[in-house]
């Protein structure tokens, strides 16, 4: 938790409430449903909460906006995110449905009103949505194919509609197709070693 209060501190006493559960309520699930890999429960805050978190140092959501996660796993960088954003919309999707049980578990657990999870193959959603987040789930050429026709037409939000994604490593080949891909590095927001290569990469709905 003190890595959250250190870059986010002026959570409500609600939120600090939720974020602090979040370690044993994944402990717990994790033993049943193996969402998080065993050695990564012990660092959950920083290599799953805060990680998602670095979406919210790109982009401060508007209240009102409809988030889409796609492959949410356990629900990241949904959850942590909703927990954030409270009057944002969540819609967190996976093709696993143990993983969604997890997910829902959790959220119950939070009294999270503003998550909404079901087992689904993302190209199957009919509804749009203003941003669509991720956690490195596939290539970004790919992703794009899925999530394309996905986004609301109207802006509300201080960045134009688009994808949000959390990617490490070298992207150069992989966004070479994308050229007006802005790249977020974690580093400028967190300063833990384990931040040191990863990145929100942003892409404008407009551009894709």
């Amino acid at each position: 938790m003190n890595e959250i209060l250190k870059y986010f501190p002026d959570l409500s006493s609600e939120q600090i409430e939720q974020f602090s559960a979040l370690g044993e309520l994944y402990k717990e699930w994790n033993e049943k449903i193996n969402v998080i890999s065993r050695k990564d429960i012990e660092d959950l805050y920083i290599k799953h909460v805060l990680h998602s978190l670095a979406i919210a140092k790109v982009m401060e959501f508007k209240s009102g906006s409809k988030v889409l996660d796609v492959g949410t796993g356990g629900g990241f960088p949904g959850i942590p995110l909703a927990i954030l954003f409270p009057d944002v919309e969540f819609h967190l999707v996976d093709s696993i449905a143990k993983k969604i049980l997890v997910v829902n578990e959790v959220t119950s657990a939070l009294g999270l009103k503003n998550v909404k999870a079901e087992t689904q193959r993302v190209e199957k959603l009919k509804s749009k949505y203003d941003f669509v987040i991720s956690r490195a789930v596939t290539q970004m050429p790919k992703f794009v194919n899925w999530i394309k026709n996905k986004f609301e037409k109207e802006n509300k939000n201080p960045l134009p509609n688009g994808i949000l994604y959390l990617k490490g490593g070298d992207l150069s080949e992989e966004l070479s197709e994308f050229p007006t891909v802005i790249i977020h590095p974690i580093p400028k927001y967190f300063s833990e070693d384990f931040f040191e290569t990863k990145k929100v990469v942003y892409l404008a709905a407009k551009q894709l």
